[in-house]
């Protein structure tokens, strides 16, 4: 719930004024896509699971233009013409590829000059610190030298440091707007944990934090905004 609120907050400062033509790359419940949808967007939402897109397709209301497509992110650059969005949403995703080149590539292709790109991506420079607060020092010893981890769910994963990352994109015409650390201060909480009455409080300073250096150089995971070149 803190993930997808502080996302929200951070990409409504860049997205453009309304209609726009969204995809969101591995939509899952469709938190994201939804609440776009809700705004006047043209959303499609893609994603692998069923279950999740029959969760999604639960949720549309009447006038939201919601398109959901099972298919995995890989076939990103088959299903769409190139230049066929103005924003691209990629967020949770990125860690469960050994290579994510090809669909950051297909991602780029499919976004139009001038659009807006908004990844969401596990922090390599930080990857020490969740361990070390959780009292296992030698996945914390060892983060500091392989961005590979396992994640809450026990599924292997990878981490993307942040100059590495924003190289990458730039080499696709893809230029850094703004980054955002996302979950600073309550990463260690449990999963199960009750949202507190103090809810409020706690998005605010979560907000701050992902805001301010120091303290969003060490969040578990970056919110990352880059602008399509026109040419």
């Amino acid at each position: 719930m803190v993930r997808q609120e502080l996302v929200t907050r951070q990409l409504a400062e860049h997205l453009p004024p309304p209609p726009r033509r969204v995809l969101d790359v591995g939509c899952g419940q469709g938190t994201q896509a939804l609440r776009l949808a809700a705004r006047g967007d043209e959303v499609t939402a893609l994603d692998a699971s069923r279950e999740l897109l029959d969760l999604l397709e639960s949720r549309i209301e009447p006038g939201m233009r919601v398109r959901a497509i099972q298919a995995k992110a890989e076939r990103l650059g088959e299903l769409s013409e190139p230049a066929s969005f103005d924003v691209v949403l990629c967020h949770g995703v990125l860690m469960y590829f050994d290579d994510p080149g090809p669909l950051i590539a297909a991602m780029a292709r499919v976004l139009a000059p001038g659009g807006l790109l908004s990844l969401l991506v596990r922090n390599g420079d930080a990857l020490a610190l969740r361990p070390a607060l959780m009292g296992d020092w030698r996945e914390a010893r060892l983060a500091f030298d392989d961005t590979r981890y396992v994640n809450r769910l026990g599924v292997a994963a990878r981490a993307d440091r942040l100059e590495e990352l924003t190289g990458r994109l730039a080499e696709l015409g893809l230029e850094r707007r703004e980054w955002y650390g996302v979950r600073v201060l309550s990463d260690a909480v449990p999963d199960d944990a009750p949202i507190p009455d103090t809810l409020d409080d706690l998005l605010t300073a979560e907000d701050r934090a992902g805001r301010t250096d120091p303290y969003r150089g060490v969040a578990p995971l970056i919110h990352l905004l880059c602008e399509k070149s026109e040419s």
